[in-house]
């Protein structure tokens, strides 16, 4: 599940990975314990080659449980730290270097494995996993996501949290390495006039869709490799 910031993405991802009795993996999280991690060892981040020389350092963890996902530095539970200011204020500068964005991809992966996983970002759809069963591209009209980002963050006025937006999405967006974009074979849904419960619920509609056309199709090649006819239900399809 891709999209700019206040679309919605974490709490429809963690919504839709409890209902389906899947992981959960916020890939902005383990950006955020990067940068978090960058400023507590004072590298420059107006500098992308110090970022880069020093990128592999930290050990992240991520905790994939939807009721209460964790990211570790260090054996240092970051989950509150990375949310503040500074962090918000800097992730996009650390996650547009191209070796921070090589080894936090490997390791995004390496958690993905096999599957059976709602994953969150920017890129997933079109540079972490690709070959996704079900892609989802969350917007939300500048406004709808400033006043959902003042909800959960205190202290700024709807005009200053909807440029700070306007800025990460710019960063976002026009980065060299694997920039936010829409996946061409994703769903893009606008969950401006939706709230949550509807947002989840329509896209565990998507997913079950998906799934009951996969197996059809599973089935109807499975058949065809056997020699045996189609059924009736294929034929007057």
């Amino acid at each position: 599940m891709d999209g700019p910031s206040g679309s919605g993405k974490s709490s429809v991802s963690k919504g839709v990975a409890r209902a389906l009795g899947l992981r959960y993996l916020d890939t902005g999280a383990m950006y955020r314990a990067m940068t978090w991690w960058m400023l507590r060892e004072d590298v420059p981040l107006d500098d992308p080659a110090a970022i880069a020389a020093r990128a592999g350092e930290p050990v992240l963890v991520s905790g994939t449980d939807p009721a209460a996902p964790t990211i570790m530095v260090d054996d240092v539970d970051v989950s509150g730290p990375i949310r503040g200011p500074e962090v918000t204020g800097a992730v996009s500068a650390v996650a547009a270097v191209p070796a921070v964005r090589e080894r936090l991809v490997a390791l995004q992966r390496e958690i993905i494995g096999t599957g059976g996983i709602v994953v969150e970002g920017r890129d997933i759809g079109t540079a972490v996993a690709p070959d996704a069963q079900v892609k989802i591209y969350l917007t939300a009209s500048a406004e709808a996501r400033a006043q959902r980002r003042n909800a959960e963050v205190t202290g700024a006025t709807i005009a200053a949290t909807q440029a700070d937006l306007a800025r990460r999405d710019h960063l976002d967006s026009t980065r060299k390495t694997d920039p936010l974009a829409r996946a061409a074979d994703a769903i893009e849904l606008d969950t401006t006039s939706l709230g949550l419960g509807e947002v989840i619920e329509e896209v565990l509609r998507i997913a079950r869709k998906h799934t009951a056309d996969a197996d059809g199709d599973s089935a109807r090649q499975a058949r065809s490799r056997a020699g045996e006819p189609p059924t009736r239900s294929e034929t007057s399809e």
